[in-house]
Formats: structure tokens, sequence, C-alpha cells
């Protein structure tokens, strides 16, 4: 299951992929479910005045929806470096996946101070290999 938080932080690094409005499809495909899924959640993200969508070009998040976009990035960031750096998680992504929608804030904001999370955080992430650009080498070490 889909939360919202996970919707805007597809629809923000979709966004910021492809330098302009998501389409739905992009962000169907990142979340891996169906179009017509998306479009409803896209919907109900605009209802809340998280995002304005216009139809054959695409969905752009409003202030609102891009801070809630970046905290739920950093959330996962969060969540995979204790997973690595913590609990040493080989499969710290797809844990990391499945955590994120369960893990709520107050959660999260204890785990950070377990990992001492970087200023940078979340504009570290790499959104093409779907990881915290921090943890790139430390997963690597930790996959060999």
């Amino acid at each position: 299951m889909n939360t919202q938080a996970q919707y805007l932080k597809a629809i923000y690094l979709v966004q910021d992929q492809s330098d302009g409005p998501a389409s739905t499809g992009d962000v169907a495909d990142l979340l891996d479910v169906s179009p017509a899924s998306a479009n409803e959640m896209i919907g109900k993200l605009e209802d809340r005045g998280l995002l304005e969508h216009e139809k054959y070009k695409g969905v752009d998040l409003t202030d609102d929806g891009i801070k809630q976009a970046r905290d739920a990035l950093q959330n996962y960031c969060i969540i995979e470096r204790f997973l690595v750096e913590v609990l040493e998680v080989e499969e710290f992504r797809t844990e990391a996946k499945q955590l994120e929608g369960v893990i709520d804030e107050t959660v999260a904001e204890r785990l950070d101070t377990i990992i001492d999370r970087e200023p940078q955080c979340p504009d570290c992430f790499d959104a093409e290999d779907d990881v915290c650009g921090l943890l790139e080498t430390e997963a690597e070490v930790i996959s060999d």
C-alpha cells in the first residue's frame, strides 16, 4: 500500500529527474502501481492542495507538497541509513520501501539521532539509483 508520503516523494523525484511536471505514468511506474491507482491518489492530493494536475501536461507539487515530499524523502534516507549503518541489512532497499509507509515521523526522528544524519539530506538522494547518495560506497562494501 502506497501512502500519501510515498506518492509525494515519487512525484518529487520524477519532477527532479524530468526537470518539469511529473507524468502520471512515470509516477505509477516508480511506485509499481497501475496508472488508474496513481490518477486516483493524484486527485486526492490535488484536493488536499498538495499538487496541481493538468491533464496531458503532468503534475506539479505545490510549496506544501514539496515540503511534505522532502520530509518523506528525508525519512526514507534515515531508514535506509539505519538499516545499513546500524543493522547491516544487505537488502536494505527492499526493507526501506516496506518500512517507509509504516514508520512515523517520531520514529524517524529517533532513528535520526542514532545515524547522525548529514545536513545535506535529503538533497543527497540519488533518484536514479534509488538510494541515499551517502550510502553508495557503504552499500557496496556490505554487498561484497
